[in-house]
């Protein structure tokens, strides 16, 4: 880590299990049981907990985005994160479509403050060269 790095925050969990266990922060906040992606076990999986972080983050970089241009946000700014599991080859990979509702905002300045939101989430930045991501406003 650099001198200017500054750890603002660390999240940790424990998981048991793969895709059919359990996973619970160190916190206690987060405590649930795991399934296979389409199967009728009780639990989440993975690719639903990583499109719903993705989202929550992806609306505060739009955030903060406005907050830069001065660009009042509507109340009911959402952003459906869809992450496909995908296997090509016998590998596994991942894909991603997140649709941007921006309620009230013209399109073009909604187009800019989503484009300024992927360049700053850091989920954006984790993603970025290492899975094929669709943005659309909706």
């Amino acid at each position: 880590m650099s001198a200017a790095e500054k750890v603002l925050y660390t999240g940790k969990t424990h998981t048991t299990g793969g895709r059919d266990g359990a996973a619970r922060s160190d916190d206690g906040r987060l405590d649930t049981k795991l399934s296979t992606p389409g199967s009728s076990r009780p639990g989440t999986n993975p690719e639903q907990l990583f499109a719903a972080g993705w989202s929550a983050c992806f609306i505060g970089a739009i955030g903060l985005a406005a907050g830069q241009s001065k660009v009042a946000l509507p109340a009911d700014v959402a952003v459906d994160a869809e992450v496909d599991l995908l296997n090509r080859d016998g590998g596994y990979f991942l894909k991603a479509r997140l649709n941007v509702s921006l309620p009230g905002i013209d399109a073009d300045v909604a187009r800019r403050l989503v484009d300024a939101a992927h360049q700053t989430c850091p989920y954006s930045k984790a993603t970025r060269g290492n899975i094929d991501v669709t943005i659309n406003l909706v």
